[in-house]
């Protein structure tokens, strides 16, 4: 899978941008502040609808239309996926009110209106940015957004589950806090814990064979980067446990993972129906659901040591690292094609070696975007084969030592 051609409207700092796209490698160079890390993102948010970079989508929309009545951002991909051309447009609109702003997405595949969910996969990319050291720095909340967004790409129907676990969840807590203040028939819960339970199985089972599966990579790519001194595994501890029948909110990962590959989701999801059914009186007291997909955490050790908690500030970058590039290789196993592989100011805190271990896995790839403030972190062989666009305050130019200065 390859872009074949880009183009931003009213995108940050990007008022317009149209640019036929190389299918190898993409060396994007520039200062700060330019537009280097902005590109990744379109392309990211085209692969996921949702961006790392904002808390709104609102926010993507360029601010040289802000004040405008009516704004709009638009993202437009064409694409090879494998023998086929496609066209993906996402426009993102703006409006201002007297009651505030309002906002809202379009998405066209190939000139059909589709929904998120539908959309979702069709078009995959990995992205690797500095600040994403938070999926092991930051909170579970965190690592479970990391998880999903790569099932999502990679899993038919998953993110329409977890939309829907989300909104189910959201109406169970409301039941728990009308019952905890006007008590009430708490028969009333059985509806909400069935279809919770049946909801939050398919986020769990799905969540135990990426988890295994991610893990064979991961620990793979992190043997070559670290020359086989350290070893890599990925603990799933679900907050309602099918090996357990309880909750189990967190345990050191270095304890044994328990095997939970021979759960079905219908087992998964009598187990959780029964074990919701338990904690009526407990979560009624406390007014929310305290077990469920929700709460589940993902931890990642080294050699045993738990890397969330204790590892270092390049050991958690390359656990990253190594987890991106399993990222790719497992999309490119369950989908049949290679995503995009997005990687932003990657080599600034590698050493040699490390740098040219992650080249050389760039091998496999159909297309990657690198951006770099630095091109002598990239040897000359390496910038021989990529091509190089410079990029100045929401402009692209190609290199002119590399194919002549043509102005976008």
């Amino acid at each position: 899978m390859y872009l074949t051609h880009l183009s931003l409207t009213n995108f940050r700092l990007f008022s317009r941008l149209d640019m036929d796209v190389p299918r190898r490698i993409l060396l994007l160079v520039g200062d700060n502040a330019q537009g280097k890390t902005s590109i990744l993102e379109a392309i990211y948010f085209l692969a996921t609808f949702t961006t790392f970079q904002a808390q709104s989508d609102r926010q993507l929309v360029s601010f040289l239309v802000e004040n405008d009545s009516l704004s709009v951002a638009r993202l437009v991909a064409d694409y090879r996926r494998g023998e086929q051309q496609h066209r993906l447009e996402v426009r993102l609109i703006r409006e201002n009110t007297n009651g505030g702003v309002r906002a809202r997405k379009e998405i066209l595949l190939d000139g059909v209106r589709r929904t998120v969910h539908h959309a979702l996969g069709h078009f995959n990319a990995v992205l690797f940015l500095p600040q994403m050291t938070r999926i092991l720095e930051g909170s579970p909340e965190e690592r479970r957004r990391y998880l999903n967004l790569a099932i999502s790409q990679a899993i038919p129907g998953y993110a329409q589950a977890l939309s829907d676990y989300v909104q189910t969840l959201s109406q169970r807590n409301a039941l728990l806090k009308q019952l905890a203040e006007r008590s009430g028939d708490t028969e009333q819960l059985r509806y909400w814990d069935e279809l919770l339970a049946d909801r939050g199985a398919t986020l769990i089972h799905a969540r135990i064979a990426a988890v295994a599966n991610l893990e064979k990579l991961a620990s793979r790519f992190h043997q070559q980067l670290t020359h086989s001194q350290e070893v890599l595994r990925l603990h799933y501890y679900p907050a309602y446990d099918p090996a357990s029948g309880t909750d189990t909110q967190f345990r050191l990962p270095i304890e044994a993972d328990a095997d939970r590959s021979g759960f079905s989701r219908e087992k998964i999801a009598a187990g959780f129906y029964e074990r919701l059914q338990a904690l009526h009186r407990e979560e009624i007291q406390r007014g929310v659901t305290t077990i469920g997909p929700h709460r589940d955490e993902l931890r990642m050790s080294c050699n045993g040591i738990d890397v969330i908690d204790f590892g270092s500030r390049g050991q958690v970058r390359t656990v990253l690292l190594g987890l991106k590039l399993a990222e790719v290789a497992w999309l490119k196993e369950k989908t049949g094609h290679y995503p995009v592989l997005l990687l932003d100011e990657m080599m600034a805190e590698l050493d040699l070696q490390r740098r040219a271990d992650v080249l050389e896995s760039l091998g496999d790839c159909e297309q990657a975007f690198l951006t770099t403030t630095d091109l002598s972190l990239y040897s000359p062989d390496f910038t021989k084969t990529a091509t190089i666009w410079r990029v100045e305050g929401g402009e692209v130019a190609v290199d002119p030592d590399a194919a002549g200065w043509q102005q976008s």
